[in-house]
């Protein structure tokens, strides 16, 4: 049963109205008055719904996306442009608007949320991404706003997210080239304060212990960002070290600059990334890679959001999205190669 600002109020013994001003960070509440209220919302898992807020001003039928990359640096990405779309469509289908805020850092992140809570420009947000100790959801907490995240958060029980298991689709992949006949397995990583990467960093490490195979640190590097140059630099400082046979990559540009330095060092390896780009299946050889369907992210973590404000009783606080591998010519069998008469 959905919980109402009255029993907020009752908890936190103040009037339904103090809880309206807390909501919107009224300067008229002292701190104390604020911290009890965001204390009782959090014990009763209270989340604002348009009925509530609307005691402190209207709804606005808007939701802001916060996106953590530049707008130029963005549309180089295609996970966030499908991410994006997903939200969009549903978002029209339902009668929102979206209000899109672009960053390149957690600091301007949380300054963009802020305006949102404040100007009453939004309803709720939707976070693009996760972190370690991700200020931006604590923020949001704090406030006791409406947010859904796309990325597993590190507190799920009280957190809407959605995500795919990033764990066992990193750990299918190491699976599949260990399968195609390849033992020296490197891992491009994006940041590792991203939970994406410490997944799939973790889903990696699992699938080569379980197949006895070595977990050899020199074959892993953290790109600085998920950029092609990132994957370049990060490849280079593997192939001063070791000599893989194969690459998991954790984002397709990663995977592109990864064989592009190969290339350089005339070091043969086999390659999947993550995210289907279209480029993937264009270039020389294509590459094999992960479809993680950001459409149904964006889509899902839609519905949620949408869910909380208009009051719905929801069945869940998360999704997991399924994702599949799309085989290409980058990771040709080894099996096959070792029988074809023109190689003996």
């Amino acid at each position: 049963m959905k919980v109402t600002i009255k029993e907020v109020a009752m908890q936190a013994n103040v009037s339904p109205s103090t809880v309206s001003r807390v909501l919107h960070d009224s300067p008229k509440i002292s701190d104390e008055t604020k911290r009890r209220v965001v204390e009782a919302m959090e014990r009763l898992h209270y989340h604002p719904s348009p009925v509530a807020r609307s005691l402190a001003g209207k709804t606005t039928k808007t939701i802001g996306l916060v996106l953590p990359n530049g707008p130029d640096d963005l549309f180089l990405n295609t996970f966030f442009i499908r991410a994006m779309r997903g939200i969009s469509i549903y978002a029209q289908e339902h009668g929102y608007f979206i209000m899109y805020a672009f960053s390149q850092s957690e600091d301007i992140e949380i300054e963009f949320i802020k305006n949102y809570i404040d100007s009453t420009w939004v309803d709720g947000v939707i976070l693009a991404t996760t972190r370690q100790d991700d200020r931006c959801i604590a923020y949001l907490r704090s406030r006791g706003f409406p947010f859904v995240a796309i990325g597993r958060p590190e507190e799920t029980r009280d957190t809407y997210w959605v995500d795919n298991d990033n764990f066992q689709a990193m750990y299918n992949v190491v699976n599949y080239l260990v399968e195609q006949g390849y033992k020296r397995i490197a891992f491009l990583g994006g940041p590792l304060g991203y939970n994406v990467t410490r997944n799939r960093l973790a889903g990696y490490r699992q699938a080569l212990v379980n197949r006895g195979l070595e977990v050899d640190e020199h074959l892993i590097a953290e790109g600085a960002s998920f950029t092609e140059e990132s994957g370049y630099e990060a490849m280079m400082r593997i192939l001063a070290e070791a000599t893989p046979d194969a690459v998991s990559a954790t984002d397709d540009l990663l995977a592109f600059g990864g064989l592009k330095a190969c290339d350089e060092k005339g070091v043969e390896v086999a390659a999947v990334g993550f995210n289907n780009t279209v480029r993937g299946a264009y270039q020389t050889p294509t590459l094999t890679t992960v479809d993680i369907n950001p459409d149904e992210l964006g889509s899902r973590a839609c519905e949620l959001l949408i869910g909380v404000l208009e009051g719905e009783d929801l069945p869940t606080n998360h999704f997991i999205v399924e994702t599949h591998l799309v085989e290409r010519d980058s990771t040709r069998s080894r099996a096959v190669a070792q029988v074809d008469p023109r190689l003996t």
